[in-house]
């Protein structure tokens, strides 16, 4: 099982990113996200609805399911969005597999549990690889400096990301139901960009094409519905360090239709940093069990 949940959160959030890239353009990045959510909201309640298995949540789990809402799914998509403007979609990927080491980081700070050198080698070498991946887009860019602001946002997306991780395995601990938590969360998270939208005087309107509307779908119901989903399963059943790892993967299939569809250009610098980063990760996190014994039994 935990392998079939990987194998679907890293197909589907490595396509994710170039669905987000698809929506860029006339409508608001704050009211993309408000509608992605709120879809995803309403598909949830009404599955659990269907199953009959909408158990009501105490004023605590709201709590935090609202905390959650502002960490996963609201604050860090503003900024992947926005950072999107600015980057091609692999690389803003590239960065969010940056993830399980901020989840390291935090673990040391919230929980006390410091880091091992082998995780200080491997932080040190993924976030090398991160420099090289955008001194090489610096390069191309022609001086670029807003290739800086994306990075920044994609950094503060991840951080988001990883704050939003150690919440669902806070929740989870304490019994909260995954799908309706989730439910919830992605509906506050709604509410929440749709007042910012309100405050700033935004139309709620979206883009009416093809290109737009399947983009939109895609990440509410596949993207976040299911991806989402089989991500904090993940996270309750082996714990959010482990479960990031899958981070270490989507890259690949992000960067690889970058590739195909936004004409991103290779250097031997990316190649080099984007190596770097996967390196950091499985320093960190080691080599995959399933990769030890396919390993180990294709060379017995």
């Amino acid at each position: 099982m935990n392998g079939i949940l990987y194998s679907a959160t890293v197909f589907i959030w490595g396509s994710t990113w170039l669905a987000i890239a698809y929506q860029l353009g006339d409508t608001p990045v704050v009211v993309s996200v408000a509608w992605r959510f709120g879809l995803a909201a309403i598909a949830l309640f009404a599955i659990l609805a269907f199953q009959k298995k909408l158990p009501r949540l105490s004023a605590e789990n709201h709590k935090l399911a609202a905390l959650l809402a502002l960490c996963l799914f609201s604050n860090n998509f503003l900024c992947f969005y926005a950072a999107t403007q600015y980057l091609p979609s692999g690389l803003n990927a590239v960065v969010f597999s940056l993830a399980p080491i901020l989840n390291a980081l935090n673990l040391w700070i919230i929980e006390k549990r410091r880091p091992s050198a082998t995780f200080i080698q491997g932080a040190l070498i993924g976030f090398t690889g991160v420099v090289l991946l955008f001194a090489s887009q610096f390069m191309n860019a022609e001086m670029d400096w807003t290739i800086l602001l994306g990075l920044m946002l994609s950094l503060l997306g991840t951080y988001f990301f990883s704050m939003g991780n150690m919440v669902s395995a806070h929740a989870q601990k304490k019994g909260m139901p995954l799908l309706p938590t989730t439910a919830w969360s992605m509906g506050y998270g709604a509410i929440y960009l749709v007042v910012i939208a309100m405050v700033m005087g935004l139309p709620l309107s979206v883009t009416m094409t093809p290109m737009y509307l399947s983009a939109l779908v895609y990440l509410a119901i596949v993207g976040s519905v299911i991806g989402f989903n089989t991500y904090l399963a993940l996270v309750g059943r082996i714990g959010a360090a482990k479960a990031a790892y899958c981070t270490v993967l989507f890259p690949l299939v992000a960067l690889s239709l970058s590739t195909l569809f936004e004409d991103y250009e290779w250097t031997w610098l990316s190649a080099l940093g984007v190596l770097l980063v996967l390196t950091g990760n499985l320093r960190v996190f080691g080599i995959p069990q399933p990769v030890k014994r396919w390993y180990q039994s294709s060379i017995a």
